[in-house]
Protein backbone atom coordinates (compact mmCIF):
# COMPACT_ATOMS: atom_id res chain seq x y z
CA UNK A 1 0.00 0.00 0.00
CA UNK A 2 2.90 2.36 0.19
CA UNK A 3 2.75 4.61 -1.75
CA UNK A 4 -0.72 4.62 -2.20
CA UNK A 5 -3.13 7.73 -2.59
CA UNK A 6 -6.24 7.06 0.61
CA UNK A 7 -8.47 10.18 0.39
CA UNK A 8 -8.26 11.24 3.63
CA UNK A 9 -10.64 14.17 2.68
CA UNK A 10 -11.32 16.55 5.80
CA UNK A 11 -11.86 19.77 5.12
CA UNK A 12 -9.79 22.27 6.67
CA UNK A 13 -7.98 19.65 8.99
CA UNK A 14 -5.87 22.32 10.09
CA UNK A 15 -8.34 23.61 12.10
CA UNK A 16 -10.43 20.28 13.33
CA UNK A 17 -11.19 20.37 16.64
CA UNK A 18 -10.20 17.06 17.19
CA UNK A 19 -7.30 14.59 17.94
CA UNK A 20 -7.29 11.49 15.39
CA UNK A 21 -4.97 8.53 15.76
CA UNK A 22 -4.69 5.75 13.19
CA UNK A 23 -4.04 2.26 14.20
CA UNK A 24 -2.76 -0.80 12.23
CA UNK A 25 -5.53 -3.45 12.20
CA UNK A 26 -4.50 -7.39 13.25
CA UNK A 27 -2.77 -9.44 11.09
CA UNK A 28 -5.68 -11.49 10.18
CA UNK A 29 -7.71 -8.49 9.33
CA UNK A 30 -4.90 -6.84 6.68
CA UNK A 31 -6.78 -8.09 3.96
CA UNK A 32 -10.18 -6.80 4.94
CA UNK A 33 -9.59 -3.00 6.98
CA UNK A 34 -7.13 0.24 6.01
CA UNK A 35 -6.52 0.98 9.82
CA UNK A 36 -8.78 1.92 12.73
CA UNK A 37 -9.22 5.33 13.61
CA UNK A 38 -9.73 7.01 17.22
CA UNK A 39 -11.04 10.64 17.38
CA UNK A 40 -10.84 12.50 20.84
CA UNK A 41 -12.82 15.80 21.57
CA UNK A 42 -13.08 17.90 24.31
CA UNK A 43 -15.53 21.15 23.72
CA UNK A 44 -16.13 21.51 26.68
CA UNK A 45 -17.80 25.29 27.20
CA UNK A 46 -17.01 26.27 23.49
CA UNK A 47 -19.43 25.91 21.07
CA UNK A 48 -20.29 22.16 18.84
CA UNK A 49 -18.14 21.99 15.76
CA UNK A 50 -19.07 20.58 12.72
CA UNK A 51 -16.63 18.73 10.48
CA UNK A 52 -17.12 18.05 6.61
CA UNK A 53 -15.47 15.15 5.19
CA UNK A 54 -15.17 14.73 1.31
CA UNK A 55 -16.78 11.23 -0.44
CA UNK A 56 -14.51 8.55 -0.59
CA UNK A 57 -14.67 5.02 -1.90
CA UNK A 58 -14.21 3.56 1.67
CA UNK A 59 -17.08 1.71 4.04
CA UNK A 60 -16.77 2.90 7.22
CA UNK A 61 -17.51 1.11 10.49
CA UNK A 62 -18.06 3.72 13.62
CA UNK A 63 -18.80 3.71 17.00
CA UNK A 64 -19.32 7.00 18.30
CA UNK A 65 -22.61 8.09 20.35
CA UNK A 66 -24.83 9.60 18.08
CA UNK A 67 -22.87 8.73 15.05
CA UNK A 68 -22.98 4.54 15.34
CA UNK A 69 -23.63 2.57 11.73
CA UNK A 70 -21.87 0.55 9.05
CA UNK A 71 -21.45 3.72 6.78
CA UNK A 72 -21.05 3.06 2.59
CA UNK A 73 -18.91 4.87 0.03
CA UNK A 74 -19.94 8.58 -0.17
CA UNK A 75 -21.80 9.82 -2.68
CA UNK A 76 -22.07 13.52 -0.88
CA UNK A 77 -19.72 15.33 1.56
CA UNK A 78 -20.33 13.92 4.91
CA UNK A 79 -21.25 15.86 8.17
CA UNK A 80 -20.83 15.34 11.48
CA UNK A 81 -21.28 17.81 14.48
CA UNK A 82 -18.87 16.97 18.01
CA UNK A 83 -19.80 18.88 20.73
CA UNK A 84 -19.09 18.36 24.68
CA UNK A 85 -16.09 16.06 26.04
CA UNK A 86 -16.00 12.50 23.77
CA UNK A 87 -14.16 9.83 21.95
CA UNK A 88 -14.73 6.74 19.47
CA UNK A 89 -13.58 4.66 17.29
CA UNK A 90 -14.08 3.70 13.48
CA UNK A 91 -12.66 1.15 11.10
CA UNK A 92 -11.89 1.85 8.11
CA UNK A 93 -12.41 -0.37 5.30
CA UNK A 94 -10.09 -1.43 2.04
CA UNK A 95 -12.25 0.00 -0.50
CA UNK A 96 -13.62 -3.79 -2.23
CA UNK A 97 -13.50 -6.05 1.14
CA UNK A 98 -16.59 -4.79 2.56
CA UNK A 99 -18.27 -7.50 0.78
CA UNK A 100 -17.10 -10.33 2.99
CA UNK A 101 -19.51 -8.92 5.73
CA UNK A 102 -22.52 -8.35 3.77
CA UNK A 103 -25.57 -10.35 2.58
CA UNK A 104 -25.34 -8.48 -1.25
CA UNK A 105 -23.52 -6.06 -2.84
CA UNK A 106 -21.59 -3.16 -0.93
CA UNK A 107 -24.08 -0.54 -3.60
CA UNK A 108 -26.65 -1.48 -1.07
CA UNK A 109 -24.93 0.61 1.60
CA UNK A 110 -23.38 3.27 -1.25
CA UNK A 111 -24.22 6.72 -0.06
CA UNK A 112 -26.39 5.89 3.02
CA UNK A 113 -25.40 3.59 6.85
CA UNK A 114 -27.51 1.26 8.49
CA UNK A 115 -27.69 0.23 11.74
CA UNK A 116 -24.35 -1.50 13.47
CA UNK A 117 -26.79 -4.49 14.79
CA UNK A 118 -28.41 -4.89 11.15
CA UNK A 119 -24.71 -6.28 10.02
CA UNK A 120 -23.43 -7.23 13.06
CA UNK A 121 -25.97 -8.29 15.95
CA UNK A 122 -22.93 -8.75 19.09
CA UNK A 123 -21.97 -5.28 18.29
CA UNK A 124 -24.62 -3.51 21.44
CA UNK A 125 -22.04 -4.85 24.22
CA UNK A 126 -18.85 -3.64 22.48
CA UNK A 127 -20.57 -0.08 21.76
CA UNK A 128 -20.99 -0.13 25.66
CA UNK A 129 -17.23 -1.32 26.24
CA UNK A 130 -15.60 1.55 23.17
CA UNK A 131 -17.99 3.76 25.54
CA UNK A 132 -16.06 3.55 28.03
CA UNK A 133 -12.63 2.27 27.48
CA UNK A 134 -9.92 4.09 29.13
CA UNK A 135 -7.65 3.85 26.08
CA UNK A 136 -6.94 2.99 21.88
CA UNK A 137 -5.71 -0.29 22.28
CA UNK A 138 -9.21 -1.77 24.39
CA UNK A 139 -11.18 -0.15 21.64
CA UNK A 140 -9.26 -1.70 18.84
CA UNK A 141 -9.47 -5.37 20.81
CA UNK A 142 -13.10 -5.32 20.85
CA UNK A 143 -13.88 -3.75 17.72
CA UNK A 144 -11.70 -6.57 15.97
CA UNK A 145 -13.37 -9.26 18.20
CA UNK A 146 -16.40 -8.22 16.66
CA UNK A 147 -15.48 -7.86 13.00
CA UNK A 148 -13.79 -11.67 13.50
CA UNK A 149 -16.54 -13.63 14.89
CA UNK A 150 -17.93 -13.04 11.33
CA UNK A 151 -15.19 -14.85 9.84
CA UNK A 152 -14.23 -13.34 6.84
CA UNK A 153 -13.59 -14.38 3.65
CA UNK A 154 -11.69 -12.81 0.93
CA UNK A 155 -12.96 -14.12 -2.18
CA UNK A 156 -11.00 -14.22 -5.91
CA UNK A 157 -13.55 -11.42 -7.33
CA UNK A 158 -12.87 -8.85 -3.89
CA UNK A 159 -9.02 -9.55 -4.70
CA UNK A 160 -9.72 -8.17 -8.44
CA UNK A 161 -11.71 -5.50 -7.34
CA UNK A 162 -9.12 -4.48 -4.82
CA UNK A 163 -6.42 -4.53 -7.12
CA UNK A 164 -8.44 -2.23 -9.64
CA UNK A 165 -8.99 0.24 -6.77
CA UNK A 166 -5.36 0.21 -5.84
CA UNK A 167 -4.45 0.62 -9.02
CA UNK A 168 -6.21 3.95 -9.21
CA UNK A 169 -4.90 4.77 -5.98
CA UNK A 170 -1.51 4.16 -7.24
CA UNK A 171 -1.22 5.77 -10.61
CA UNK A 172 -2.59 9.36 -10.97
CA UNK A 173 -2.42 8.64 -14.43
CA UNK A 174 -4.99 6.44 -14.55
CA UNK A 175 -7.73 8.89 -15.55
CA UNK A 176 -10.56 6.91 -17.76
CA UNK A 177 -12.01 3.87 -17.27
CA UNK A 178 -10.34 2.69 -20.62
CA UNK A 179 -7.32 3.10 -19.30
CA UNK A 180 -7.94 1.08 -16.18
CA UNK A 181 -9.54 -1.73 -18.26
CA UNK A 182 -6.11 -1.78 -20.07
CA UNK A 183 -3.78 -1.89 -17.04
CA UNK A 184 -6.05 -4.84 -15.08
CA UNK A 185 -6.83 -6.45 -18.18
CA UNK A 186 -10.69 -6.53 -17.54
CA UNK A 187 -13.30 -5.26 -20.01
CA UNK A 188 -14.92 -2.17 -18.85
CA UNK A 189 -18.35 -4.18 -18.79
CA UNK A 190 -16.93 -7.00 -16.26
CA UNK A 191 -15.47 -3.61 -14.26
CA UNK A 192 -18.91 -1.94 -13.92
CA UNK A 193 -19.84 -5.51 -12.51
CA UNK A 194 -16.93 -6.05 -10.41
CA UNK A 195 -17.21 -2.54 -8.50
CA UNK A 196 -21.39 -2.84 -8.64
CA UNK A 197 -20.74 -5.90 -5.78
CA UNK A 198 -17.54 -4.81 -4.53
CA UNK A 199 -16.74 -1.23 -4.42
CA UNK A 200 -20.07 0.29 -4.42
CA UNK A 201 -19.34 2.34 -6.87
CA UNK A 202 -18.68 2.86 -10.81
CA UNK A 203 -15.61 2.83 -12.19
CA UNK A 204 -15.81 6.27 -13.44
CA UNK A 205 -16.76 7.45 -10.26
CA UNK A 206 -14.12 5.86 -8.24
CA UNK A 207 -11.82 7.21 -10.33
CA UNK A 208 -13.10 10.81 -9.82
CA UNK A 209 -12.88 10.40 -5.99
CA UNK A 210 -9.17 9.59 -6.52
CA UNK A 211 -8.86 12.55 -8.56
CA UNK A 212 -10.61 15.23 -6.88
CA UNK A 213 -9.65 14.58 -3.40
CA UNK A 214 -6.23 14.90 -4.57
CA UNK A 215 -7.28 18.24 -6.12
CA UNK A 216 -8.65 19.59 -2.61
CA UNK A 217 -5.70 18.60 -0.50
CA UNK A 218 -3.76 20.65 -3.02
CA UNK A 219 -6.05 23.53 -3.42
CA UNK A 220 -6.43 23.73 0.65
CA UNK A 221 -2.41 23.34 1.30
CA UNK A 222 -1.97 26.39 -1.49
CA UNK A 223 -1.82 29.91 -0.78
CA UNK A 224 -2.86 30.99 -4.49
CA UNK A 225 -3.93 27.95 -6.26
CA UNK A 226 -3.03 27.88 -9.98
CA UNK A 227 -6.72 26.50 -11.03
CA UNK A 228 -5.78 25.76 -15.02
CA UNK A 229 -2.27 24.22 -14.10
CA UNK A 230 -4.18 21.94 -11.57
CA UNK A 231 -6.68 20.78 -14.17
CA UNK A 232 -3.36 20.12 -16.78
CA UNK A 233 -1.97 17.73 -13.86
CA UNK A 234 -4.95 16.00 -12.67
CA UNK A 235 -5.27 15.08 -16.90
CA UNK A 236 -7.96 17.42 -17.57
CA UNK A 237 -8.51 18.75 -21.02
CA UNK A 238 -10.03 21.92 -20.07
CA UNK A 239 -10.50 23.88 -16.95
CA UNK A 240 -14.17 24.37 -17.47
CA UNK A 241 -14.66 20.33 -16.94
CA UNK A 242 -12.23 20.06 -14.24
CA UNK A 243 -14.80 22.30 -12.28
CA UNK A 244 -17.37 20.55 -12.94
CA UNK A 245 -16.12 17.19 -12.21
CA UNK A 246 -14.72 18.69 -8.85
CA UNK A 247 -18.34 20.10 -7.72
CA UNK A 248 -20.11 17.23 -8.75
CA UNK A 249 -17.86 15.07 -6.09
CA UNK A 250 -17.43 17.88 -2.84
CA UNK A 251 -20.39 20.14 -3.56
CA UNK A 252 -18.43 23.07 -4.20
CA UNK A 253 -16.67 24.86 -7.09
CA UNK A 254 -12.84 25.09 -6.58
CA UNK A 255 -13.00 28.39 -5.73
CA UNK A 256 -15.41 28.13 -3.35
CA UNK A 257 -13.52 25.44 -1.64
CA UNK A 258 -10.06 28.07 -1.30
CA UNK A 259 -12.53 29.96 0.32
CA UNK A 260 -14.18 28.20 2.80
CA UNK A 261 -11.45 26.77 4.15
CA UNK A 262 -9.35 30.02 4.14
CA UNK A 263 -12.08 31.92 5.87
CA UNK A 264 -12.21 29.10 8.73
CA UNK A 265 -8.55 29.37 8.98
CA UNK A 266 -8.89 32.72 9.27
CA UNK A 267 -12.26 32.12 12.31
CA UNK A 268 -9.98 30.09 14.19
CA UNK A 269 -7.27 32.02 14.52
CA UNK A 270 -9.47 34.62 15.39
CA UNK A 271 -10.79 32.36 18.59
CA UNK A 272 -7.22 31.91 19.53
CA UNK A 273 -6.14 35.10 19.05
CA UNK A 274 -9.13 37.79 19.68
CA UNK A 275 -7.17 40.81 19.88
CA UNK A 276 -5.22 40.10 16.86
CA UNK A 277 -1.81 38.51 15.94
Amino acid sequence: MSGHRIPAGIVNARQAKFSLVRHPPAPSLRPFVDHHWVLRWDLSGRPPHEQVVLPNLAVNVTFFRHAEGVFGPGKRPFRHTVADTGHGIGVRFRPGAFRAFLTGPVTMISGGSVPLTDLFPGAGPVTESVRNATNDFEMVRRCEELLLAKDPVLTAAARSAIEAVETIAADPAVTRVGELSSRTGLSQRSLQRLFAEHVGATPKWAIQVYRLNEAAARIAAEDRPDYAELAFTLGYSDQAHFIRDFRSVTGWAPTEYARLNRVQEQESRREQFPGGL
